[in-house]
């Protein structure tokens, strides 16, 4: 009938194989989404929270992180013919399974043609739980090296809640005068939670260098 009727536990059964002394494979599978809280936290999850809470050894824990990965690329795989970025809800739907996750906050850059089709997706920066540090040479450098007409830029926060921060407006603002200056204009800067986002463009911050009075809006 298909991998399709299966159960998340038999999938995660198939891909460990085997269960413990005492544990079948299929109880095993079930404790694995019990302990990292269902199919998200799995995503989540790195190779100590599986040995930790579900000590599954190094093989099985390497196969279930490298079926995570597999998703999330597949997430962010560009079609045969390359997609367009028509507006804020496209760029959220297509960054979300690679930015909802993570960790530690990550500023990456969507480098689009005249027509906003991808043409790649750049890492920019890597920072701490609640901070990236990007400058934008770093950015516009990488944009001109891609052949970039525009630049969509996105940044996740790992608390969950997209709501930017004075500091985000203020880069955005600065990444906004140096695309004008060097012909590469900076379409909209996205800042990713967990399911929801927040759109410097539908919010009209671009212009402007504070928050105060913007509406909390997230999709």
């Amino acid at each position: 009938m298909g991998v399709g009727v299966l159960s998340d536990t038999e999938l995660i059964a198939i891909l460990l194989g085997n269960g413990h002394k005492g544990t079948n494979v299929l109880e095993l599978a079930g404790n694995v989404l019990v302990a990292v809280d269902g199919l998200e936290g799995l995503a989540k999850a790195d190779a100590s929270d599986l040995d930790e809470l579900c000590g599954l050894g190094e093989a099985k824990t390497c196969r279930l992180l490298a079926a995570t990965e597999l998703g999330k690329r597949l997430a962010m795989a560009e079609p045969a013919r390359r997609m367009r970025l028509s507006d804020a809800d496209a760029v959220a739907d297509y960054l979300m399974p690679r930015m909802r996750y993570l960790d530690k906050e990550h500023f990456s850059a969507v480098i689009v043609n005249t027509k906003n089709q991808v043409l790649k997706v750049l890492d920019i920066a890597v920072g701490s739980l609640s901070q990236a540090i990007v400058h934008p040479r770093e950015l516009f450098k990488a944009a001109i090296k891609a052949g970039a007409a525009g630049v969509i830029v996105a940044h996740n926060h790992p608390s969950g809640d997209p709501y930017p921060s004075q500091g985000d407006i203020q880069l955005t603002s600065r990444l906004r005068k140096t695309g004008d200056l060097l012909g590469i204009e900076l379409i909209d800067h996205i800042v990713i939670g967990d399911g929801s986002y927040v759109s410097f463009k539908r919010q009209n911050w671009f212009q402007g260098s504070t928050l105060t009075g913007a509406s909390r809006v997230v999709r």
